[in-house]
């Protein structure tokens, strides 16, 4: 097997889902083209003529329907031998996406691809796409779709994470995305497109005394799911705070086998994608992460920068509770709690910000976790090439 590189990856600021917000005079294909021909720029012909485009993204319906990779491919001019994939694997669909395209880059079926997510919620809002799957009552309740908010609430009851858990989780996000947000080096792969030069959704001014006087948001979904939910009740937790916010974005790497023509910045050590119990639904992540970690043959403790996903804050609190590893290595930009959570992007995006954040660090191993509903994880482990 060849050895699969991440020549670089690139990102756009997240901006708020709705119709004045900063990305949203941008199609989904126009979004994702602006980052095409970022990386085109930063690393020449192999970002214009991939061997195929894998584009991961969770409401294909609307703007998003249709194809989507299919319709980037014809956007942005990439060649008609180029093979087009849309992905959807929840909120890991864009690291999904990447560790698809290390599979084929590493069984020599390709040479270069493009890789990555986008999700524009202010075009396409979550479930638009109206799938029976999200109220198909002729499933056994604890294999029925809950929405991930719920979730969240249901797995903060089963782990007894507490409140003031979640509100230092959310303000250590606000906190560190509002101090690097307009750090050149820690956002030197984040492109400015539409309107936006930096993150739209993050706010700057929040306090653990204001976090702690928000209340409970999602309670009220328990009745609606209460036959999912095999008629249990618990308290709920998670504010407008403990979930990212609902924004547009899109991530893409160049992902290729090696002498492209240009040096790679990482090596990629492990990929790994896992299953999940879909009742504990945000927790397939970790097991991701394990598998990962197992197969580069290292630990937490070796790892220099992490980018964990936010999906909701019982899983960084989580993550901090019952993992032996630095404070300090993990999300030092924020998280998406503070800046967004563009889902079919995500895990592209979190890709990105490794890179940024392992070169400011001088850092060599780093890695990245996706977590997603009804039991969706998948996890990256790279080695930064100096």
């Amino acid at each position: 097997m060849a050895e699969a590189f991440i020549y670089d990856a690139v990102r756009s600021p997240r901006g708020k889902a709705r119709a004045d917000g900063g990305l949203a005079g941008l199609t989904p294909p126009e979004l994702v083209t602006g980052l095409s021909g970022a990386l085109a720029g930063r690393t020449g012909d192999a970002a214009r003529n991939p061997g195929a485009l894998l584009l991961g993204c969770v409401t294909q319906a609307g703007a998003q329907g249709g194809h989507i990779a299919m319709a980037v491919k014809q956007h942005a001019a990439l060649p008609d031998a180029c093979a087009a994939h849309s992905l959807n694997n929840y909120c890991a669909s864009g690291l999904s996406a990447i560790g698809h395209a290390v599979a084929m880059v590493a069984a020599g079926q390709e040479d270069a691809v493009l890789a990555g997510g986008v999700e524009m919620m202010s075009r396409a809002p979550f479930l638009s796409d109206r799938a029976e799957f999200y109220s198909d009552t002729s499933l056994p309740p604890a294999r029925r779709f809950v929405p991930p908010v719920l979730a969240a609430d249901r797995l903060a009851a089963d782990l007894g994470i507490t409140r003031a858990e979640l509100d230092q989780c959310a303000f250590d996000s606000q906190r560190k995305a509002g101090a690097s947000d307009q750090d050149a080096a820690l956002q030197a792969s984040r492109i400015a497109l539409g309107q936006l030069t930096g993150e739209e959704c993050i706010r700057p001014r929040t306090s653990l005394e204001s976090l702690g006087q928000l209340p409970p948001a999602f309670g009220a979904l328990q009745a609606d799911y209460s036959e999912a939910l095999e008629g249990r009740t618990f308290a709920p937790l998670h504010t407008l705070s403990h979930a990212p916010p609902v924004c547009d974005g899109a991530g893409l790497a160049l992902v290729g086998t090696g002498g492209l023509g240009t040096a790679p910045r990482a090596r990629v050590l492990a990929y790994a994608e896992s299953g999940g119990d879909p009742v504990a639904s945000l927790t397939a992540g970790f097991a991701a992460m394990d598998k990962a970690l197992g197969k580069a043959g290292i630990s937490l403790a070796d790892v220099d920068r992490i980018e964990f996903m936010e999906a909701f804050a019982v899983t960084i609190a989580r993550f901090l509770r019952d993992r032996s590893v630095d404070p300090a290595r993990i999300n030092v930009t924020g998280g998406h709690l503070a800046k967004g959570h563009p889902m079919g992007a995500t895990g592209a995006i979190l890709l990105s910000t490794l890179l940024d954040t392992l070169d400011v660090a001088e850092g060599r191993l780093g890695l990245v976790v996706a977590t997603g509903a009804m039991g969706v994880g998948a996890a990256m482990v790279v080695e930064r090439l100096s």
